[in-house]
């Protein structure tokens, strides 16, 4: 096998930094670079939410940004809620005072994008979706946005990419042992897709339910929980009181791959060993019992098999180390107010 340059890798890790630095909007069901941001006619009255280097940051700015993430929670615990959507407002508030420091930087530097490369971003988006100039204009005109704001924010962010690629050295790793090491210690990341089969018993929770309605609701789940702890069948117990599809079924929902289970049950279920039954579980829905009848595939993939897959993965990892370093210097030597 021909051992890649030292070049090459360099390169591969240069590469690495669109990932890693790109931000993702789920637009018309295609993935495109792009960062959002408040017209200046709203930010005149807007809340200031922080000041980077005397570069002004709106409240606007935050919660557009923010929005998507924020519809995500799925909790009906007030206090919970509140907690995550707090976290959620200061993660994304930190990524845009990132975001100004490496704007100022290529400022600072004179950095330019010309247009080819904008072009070259927006055809590669195209080509990747099997769209025309068309298709992508009409799915930007649908979510309110014009091309001519669309390819700013992409020029926006290809000049970020060039700061943060100028700015950060990453070497390849010196050797297959290195790389070995690598995925031993992340072996999680390299195994046959996992699928687990959950039984599932439901007790559903109108969403105009009275506090009381909803606590005699959880007091009828509590006990079915008790009697399948003291043996009791949890098919039988799902034949007989889940409110769920898969009542007819035993509470058998069949086999899922990762991702595409309601995500308070799938963190559950990952919990528990072949057997086992989960504690109450409140969502929108309801309460939840879950039960973990079969667990199969995750066994890991032979190194030769995914070395590539490695050395990518390893090379990201590196960048994204070395992107933190860089934009806490960045931030060590700025001036930074937070207002919220």
């Amino acid at each position: 096998m021909v051992q890649r340059s030292q070049k090459e890798g360099k390169d591969q890790g240069r590469s690495c930094l669109v990932k890693i630095l790109t931000g993702f909007f789920l637009l018309g069901g295609w993935i495109l670079f792009i960062f959002l941001e408040v017209p200046h006619s709203l930010a005149v009255v807007d809340r200031i939410a922080a000041i980077v280097n005397e570069e002004i940051i709106t409240l606007s700015e935050v919660e557009m940004r923010a929005r998507p993430l924020l519809e995500k929670i799925q909790t009906e615990d007030r206090i919970e809620k509140k907690r995550m959507s707090n976290e959620v407002i200061r993660k994304v508030l930190d990524v845009l005072i990132e975001e100004r420091l490496i704007d100022q930087e290529a400022k600072k530097a004179g950095m330019k994008v010309t247009g080819k490369e904008i072009d070259a971003v927006i055809e590669d988006i195209k080509r990747q979706h099997r769209a025309s100039q068309e298709d992508l204009e009409k799915a930007l005109a649908n979510d309110g946005l014009t091309f001519e704001r669309y390819r700013k924010e992409i020029e926006k962010q290809i000049l970020r990419t060039k700061v943060v690629s100028w700015a950060i050295k990453v070497d390849p790793p010196k050797g297959e042992k290195e790389l070995r090491e690598f995925y031993q210690k992340n072996l999680d990341r390299y195994r046959t897709e996992e699928m687990f089969r959950p039984g599932h018993i439901l007790f559903y929770v109108p969403k105009e339910a009275s506090p009381q309605e909803v606590g005699r609701i959880r007091k009828k789940c509590e006990e079915v929980l008790e009697r399948i702890k003291k043996g009791e069948d949890f098919g039988q117990m799902a034949l007989l009181y889940s409110d769920d599809g898969s009542a007819k079924d035993r509470g058998d929902m069949g086999f899922f791959k990762r991702g595409e289970l309601l995500l308070a049950l799938e963190k559950e279920i990952l919990k528990l060993e072949v057997g086992q039954v989960s504690p109450i579980i409140r969502t929108e829905m309801g309460f939840h019992l879950i039960k973990l009848i079969e667990r199969k595939g995750g066994d890991p993939l032979p190194f030769e098999e995914v070395k590539e897959k490695v050395k990518t993965d390893y090379l990201n990892q590196e960048m994204e180390k070395a992107l933190k370093q860089y934009l806490k210097g960045l931030k060590e030597k700025s001036i930074i107010e937070i207002k919220l």
